[in-house]
């Protein structure tokens, strides 16, 4: 079953077809520049995903996926309304992130400031082969303001954002996926059936298994050692503690189980 949602001033429009979800940012005129409106819609659209969603893939219609911050908005904005401004991406990237599905982007054209701000928030990135990267902040005279200090830096470490953000260098897609801002590079236009590809196979993971790869290895990788390997026995306790967990496992070794594949 198909739901299509099309209305004009939809900023970010939403496809669901059975287990997975196509969310797109839709404001191609702007090449997707990141408006607090469309920031809202977005937060609003992953709040409001059907419970028999599984999996949702994340597009920019147009030709880019999104060049970043509307700096229109932040032109006569003072200190305190910046601050409010980025704890509402916080809020909006925190529920991309440590959501209830995963999520998959297909970045293409410009991945820039904010647009990659945006795409560090996602599970699995795959890239076009005409996606770009670029950290223009230090060129604006401004500074990161949508949590990419965190998490891209956490991506690819603070060396190369302090590069990237001082000489704006821009990253194509190949060295993106060298570096680590992209899981898989495809040719252009063929990010789509890659994205597909990948959330079939997500969505036929165990929920809690996903929901535990999402939220609990995150956590684990800011927590001391011996925290991390507590948190890690009781999340493994849990699932393969549930029906489906032990199922799959009894598959497996009645030799039912579908043989892993190279991809």
């Amino acid at each position: 079953m198909n739901e299509h949602n099309t209305l004009a001033e939809s900023l970010v429009t939403l496809t669901v077809n059975g287990e997975i979800a196509t969310i797109t940012l839709n404001r191609p005129e702007k090449r997707n520049a990141l408006s607090m409106a469309l920031i809202n819609q977005l937060r609003e659209t992953f709040d409001g995903l059907p419970s028999t969603v599984k999996v949702a893939i994340v597009n920019g219609s147009g030709d880019h996926f999104s060049a970043g911050l509307d700096l229109s908005e932040i032109s006569e904005s003072s200190s305190a309304e910046g601050i409010q401004q980025s704890f509402a991406w916080y809020n909006a990237f925190s529920k991309i992130q440590f959501g209830r599905v995963p999520v998959i982007a297909v970045l293409h054209g410009a991945v820039v400031g904010g647009g990659l701000e945006l795409a560090s928030a996602f599970h699995v990135r795959v890239a076009e082969e005409t996606a770009y990267f670029g950290l223009p902040e230090g060129q604006r005279g401004i500074f990161l303001g949508g949590g990419g200090s965190v998490r891209i830096t956490k991506l690819i470490g603070f060396s190369r954002v302090s590069e990237m953000m001082l000489t704006g260098h821009v990253v194509n897609a190949v060295e993106g996926h060298q570096i680590g801002l992209a899981h898989y590079v495809t040719a252009p236009g063929e990010g789509m059936q890659k994205a597909l590809e990948l959330a079939m196979r997500i969505a036929s993971n165990t929920a809690l298994s996903n929901f535990a790869i999402l939220n609990a290895l995150p956590l684990i990788a800011e927590q001391p050692m011996s925290h991390g390997l507590l948190t890690e026995s009781l999340m493994a306790a849990v699932t393969q503690g549930s029906s489906e967990a032990k199922e799959r496992v009894n598959a497996f070794l009645q030799k039912r189980a579908k043989k892993i594949e190279l991809t």
